[in-house]
Parts: structure tokens; sequence; C-alpha cells
């Protein structure tokens, strides 16, 4: 065979290989940060302005019971994206992602360039090994947008932190418009993990959305305080607001939440609209989540640190090729379920540790089930179990139990575990929770030998400030 032959069956052979790889989806994955499930205005908010997120819902699929597992801490964002990018649950989970491969790993291993801009809580040394290209990550908690300390990976290293010269959530959307401006060839996993809504709600003075807080409508589930002490009533998060939290100071909260979010929304529609005016348009999977919702005044709390549907319950739209649009499912899931379920769209093979389920038929078919029960925990404070309509909450340390049904009152304001006629219905969905607790490793008991009192006074506000200060 003559030279000039080889070399054109060689570059041919080459050439349908590129197609092949470019033939696979781009994953454009953005994370929230504390947002409520129900702070889409296309998913029935009246108030909040969310145009960019009302588009993406009426493009794809939106999950109605999508849960992050809870938290063995009070910072429930680190387990949360731990799950989410390991595909482990909460007692499998290394926080710190240095244990196992996680699901960016390996989708770089089947020849996907891996980005992230924006938080990173789960430790530098992992950051690197995690995605190939990262670039002005926060890699802490919380902190003022406005002066974000963010870092990139240099040398397989997190380089010096920098001040941000605007609101962190604008510069992570930048970093994700350059990147994907710079992809001539795919496919890219690209993961845009914001720090918002998280609190403070700050935003640029000039951002011109703004709420009347006399305009916001209280949660349905509202209450000036919390009946009984959950086991982290005086938390930091639950500091943020007086007691009793008053319908006033509720309102204006929100109206700093909303006002945030809405600025969120802004800044992922400019990511859209960067992907949509490149060569990736057409072959690009979206995905917005979050990593937990919080409680703003339902049920008399204020943070993320309880086992209620408002602060477990996130966010979740999928949306692209071969994706049907405009649709909703009440398919249940876990966060830890998202990528594999990604996963196998794109042909990804998994961890060998990832214990996700794959609920890609249920984005074919919308009435196709995912889970049919799902368990829940928070410290050794709190358990749940649901099995899709009845909802079980345990309080082992003060020996208390409620018990919802979800379907007659989502919104979990009537408690119906004391009454008689629902004592077996108690004990099923007890035994359910015992049994999932088991199969997932959860050790926690549900009854202690001399459980405290469920009485709780809030603190006096001196004591309040003073520990706000340490």
């Amino acid at each position: 065979m003559k030279p000039l032959l080889i070399i054109i069956i060689l570059c041919g052979i080459a050439s349908l290989a590129g197609a092949e790889l470019n033939s696979k989806p781009n994953i454009l994955f953005f994370f929230a940060d504390d947002q409520r499930a129900d702070t889409i205005s296309a998913l029935g908010n009246p108030v909040i302005k969310t145009p960019n997120l009302d588009r993406l819902t009426h493009r794809g699929v939106v999950f109605n019971r999508a849960y992050m597992q809870g938290g063995m801490g009070g910072a429930t964002c680190v387990p949360s994206r731990a799950m989410l990018l390991s595909g482990q649950n909460l007692f499998h989970i290394d926080e710190k992602l240095m244990r196992n491969e996680t699901w960016p790993e390996s989708f770089a291993k089947a020849g996907y360039s891996t980005f992230a801009s924006g938080k990173w809580h789960n430790g530098n040394t992992s950051l690197p090994r995690v995605f190939q290209f990262a670039r002005s990550m926060f890699t802490g908690g919380m902190t003022n947008p406005m002066e974000a300390k963010l870092s990139d990976v240099i040398n397989g290293k997190v380089g010096p932190a920098k001040s941000s010269k605007k609101h962190a959530c604008e510069v992570f959307a930048d970093e994700a418009i350059r990147f994907i401006q710079e992809q001539s060839t795919g496919p890219f996993f690209a993961y845009v993990p914001f720090d918002g809504p998280h609190d403070p709600h700050i935003v640029p003075d000039d951002f011109p959305i703004r709420y009347t807080p006399d305009q916001i409508p209280l949660p349905p589930n509202f209450l000036p305080q919390h009946p009984f002490n959950n086991g982290e009533m005086s938390i930091r998060d639950e500091q943020l607001l007086p007691w009793p939290r008053s319908g006033q100071d509720v309102r204006s909260f929100l109206a700093e939440y909303y006002r945030y979010i809405s600025f969120l929304d802004v800044q992922i529609g400019r990511v859209i609209a960067a992907l949509e005016a490149s060569p990736h348009a057409k072959n690009t999977i979206i995905v917005f989540s979050a990593d937990s919702g919080v409680a703003r005044g339902s049920h008399g709390l204020i943070g993320k640190q309880n086992l209620y549907e408002h602060s477990i319950r996130v966010p979740l739209i999928i949306a692209g090729p071969g994706i049907p649009e405009n649709k909703r499912t009440e398919a249940m899931c876990y966060l830890f379920d998202v990528l594999p379920s990604i996963g196998k769209l794109c042909g990804v093979t998994a961890p060998k540790t990832s214990a996700g389920i794959d609920f890609s038929a249920t984005l074919d078919d919308s009435a196709k089930p995912a889970r049919s029960q799902l368990m829940f925990a928070y410290k050794n404070l709190q358990r749940a179990f649901t099995d899709g309509r009845w909802k079980l909450i345990r309080y082992p340390q003060v020996d208390r139990t409620q018990l919802f049904d979800l379907q007659a009152d989502p919104f979990e304001i009537i408690n119906l575990a004391n009454k008689p006629e629902n004592k077996a219905k108690v004990a099923e969905l007890t035994y359910a929770l015992e049994k999932e607790m088991q199969q997932s490793g959860d050790t926690a008991a549900l009854k202690i030998a001399i459980p405290s009192s469920a009485d709780w006074t809030p603190p006096a506000k001196g004591q309040v400030e003073k520990k706000r200060k340490k």
C-alpha cells in the first residue's frame, strides 16, 4: 500500500474517532447554594422573577420530588456536594472527596474536558484531582460575595486567593462563559456551583430587581417559633432572625433572598446565552439544581438543619438533546442519583463506588418512577422516611415523632402521629425507616434511654449577640 494512501486512511480513522467523541453530549451543570424548590416563577411562585430558569423548565423535565439526603453537621452543603459528585449516600461519602473516584473523574476518563468555577467546600486537596481545570474557585463556606477570595488551580494545586473585583457569582458565570467559548471541540463537563443564594443576601447595589416585603406572602407553614426542640434551635442559621419570628421580619428576609435568586437567574441566563451562541448549543445537556433548601420562616425556622420538605427538597431541571420538553415528574430521587443518570445518557462508566440509581428512563417517560422510598438524616438528632405520600420524622433525643400526609398536607402543617387511628401507620413507617437505615449504613438510634425535654426557650438577646461575636 502506498504511503500517501496509508496516511489518508489513518486520517480518516482519526476523524471518525473524533466524530464519535464529539457526538457525546456536553454537560453544563448549575448548582445553587440554599435555594428552595419553590423559588422559581414557572413552578408556581407568584412573586419571584426568574425568567431564565422559567425558560429552562419549559425546555426540559422538572423533578418535583428531588432531595438532598441530609448532613452530619450544620454545614449541610459539604456532604450534599460530596454526595452529588461521588454518587454515594450520606453514610458512605468521604466529604473531602479523596477516598474514591468521583463522577467528574469518570467523565474525564471517557474523554471529557472537566471544568469548575464556583464554590468548593470539600477541601483544597481534592479539587485538582476531581476537575482538570478550575478557575476562580471560592474554597470556603460562606462570605460576602462582593469581597470573595477566589483561587485558580495552577499546576495541580489550588493557587493563592485573590479578592474578587465584582460579585462572585458574576465571576463564576464569566469563567463558565470563557470556558465554553474556548471549546473548539467537545465533549465537556462544566460545573458551575454558585455560592448564592446562601446568606448574606448581598447583590450589587445597582441590580434593578427589588422586592417589596409587604407584597411577599408568608409561607403557608409560617410559625413564630418551632413547637418543640428539634436539637438545633439556636445554631447560627437560626440566629439570623430574632424569636419569636415576626411576619414582617420574615417578609423582609424573603425579599433579600428572592432578590439574590433573581440575580443568580441573570447569571445563569448569561451562561446559557453564551452556550446558545456557541457550536455546542444543540449538543449540551443543561442541569440546574441546588445543594439544599432552607426554611426562611417555615415552621418557625430560618436555616436548613431540619428534615422538613422546604429544607431537603431541591429544584432539579434537566434539559437538552433527546430530553422531552415542558414535562414535570413526581418521581422521587436523591441528588446523588443525578450524575449516574446523566452518565448513562453520556455513555460514561460509573465509578466503582457510585451507588446512585439511574433514573434516565424517567426522562423519557415522566410517569415512570425512580425511587419508591427515601430516608433522611441530620446528625443524631433527626431521621425521616417517606414512601411518597406518607412521611415520618423522628426526633430520638426528645422522643418526638411527626407523621404527615404529604398528599393532603404538602406543607407539613398537621402532625397525625398521635392520633390513635394512625398508630399502625407510624409503626409501619418506623419499621421501614429502621430497615432503610440498616441498608444505608446508618447506625443511629431511633430511641434513647433518657431523652431530653422537648421544651425550648429562646436564648436572651444578649446571649445571642455574644455567641455571634465568637
